[in-house]
């Protein structure tokens, strides 16, 4: 998180939100959250996410953006975490910081489930996995934001080209690497049958799972116009940095997941040579973000272990997985 997004959050900034949703004393606490404050409360109507980000990040219409987005696949019949309405009746909720900017709150459906446990890491995981990006890539091609103003930017917009911002001036290798892939990917071709509306982070932390294998994605704060590809190599990435094998992770993984993929859309095996790329941007973007968050020790476990000989690696050009990608070609 932006330290000085951080330092402006308080107490009463907790209250008014509460008071905003109507939520009890005592019933509210606090869960992991990388940009913004995240907590999980309980009404008498059911259980809710809390989101508070801050406008340095997030404008209003963007948010208003991301929960149109969200409520239209929902409408769709997709397993998303829907946005709900504050006691006025808005999707967003400002509350001033006294800076001269706002903390932005957005509430939604608290997934059922859990997040997936080893055991379920089967193949009808893989396929309902596949099925769900897939199906929201399709509804992708004909999505039409609600209100223009409230259309959210794409993959290469400077809002979300973070690196730039957040990378440490002595990081200059790094950043010049990502220079590189960033302008390889801009070049690309942006047709409506492979660029649209992505997650950009459908990673087991954003999603939940319940008995029936059934999975419920949440978090769409970076939910972007990209590449239908960019969204699969994520899955992929994030799946490489938990496995202790991750090529031999995706060589079951990959075949199975994208055999549900293909069930909801269709994409060129052309793309699957992009993925490399994707990853590598991913890579070197995290990077970037962790230590402009948590400086070269950060406590968390997680973190600390994908830095471990990070710089190293983008420095030397090291692929971020090494994979027979087309391989995967007769399974899009």
């Amino acid at each position: 998180m932006d330290p000085k997004i951080a330092a402006r959050f308080n107490d009463n900034i907790l209250h008014s939100a509460m008071l905003l949703y109507d939520i009890p004393e005592g019933k509210i606490s606090l869960l992991d959250g990388f940009e913004s404050f995240i907590y999980e409360f309980e009404r008498p109507d059911g259980r809710f996410i809390l989101r508070i980000g801050h406008s340095r990040r997030r404008s209003p219409d963007l948010i208003r953006g991301e929960v149109d987005w969200i409520n239209y696949l929902a409408a769709a019949g997709v397993t998303v975490a829907k946005a709900v309405l504050s006691q006025n009746g808005n999707l967003v909720e400002p509350i001033q910081d006294d800076q001269g900017n706002e903390f932005l709150c957005t509430a939604f459906v608290r997934a059922p489930g859990t997040e997936v446990k080893q055991p379920q890491l089967n193949e009808k995981f893989f396929i309902a996995y596949g099925r769900l990006l897939g199906r929201m890539h399709t509804l992708a091609k004909t999505y039409v934001p609600s209100n223009p103003a409230w259309k959210r930017y794409a993959w290469d917009d400077p809002i979300n080209n973070t690196v730039e911002r957040q990378m440490p001036a002595g990081e200059q290798l790094a950043l010049e690497k990502y220079r590189q892939v960033f302008t390889h990917l801009r070049s690309l071709p942006c047709g409506p049958d492979g660029f649209g509306m992505i997650h950009q982070d459908a990673h087991p932390g954003n999603f939940f799972v319940d008995e029936d294998t059934i999975i419920t994605l949440f978090d769409f704060d970076d939910c972007v116009y990209g590449h239908f590809i960019y969204d699969i190599a994520m899955v992929v990435f994030y799946a490489a940095t938990k496995e202790k094998d991750p090529q031999g992770f995706a060589a079951r993984f990959l075949p199975v997941f994208l055999s549900g993929y293909r069930q909801e859309n269709r994409l060129d095996p052309l793309w699957l040579k992009e993925i490399p790329h994707f990853l590598k941007i991913r890579e070197i973007d995290l990077f970037g973000a962790i230590l402009f968050s948590f400086g070269e020790s950060p406590t968390d476990r997680w973190c600390a272990r994908y830095m471990q000989g990070r710089r190293e690696k983008i420095g030397k050009d090291v692929p971020f997985l090494e994979f027979d990608w087309d391989s995967l070609g007769e399974y899009l």
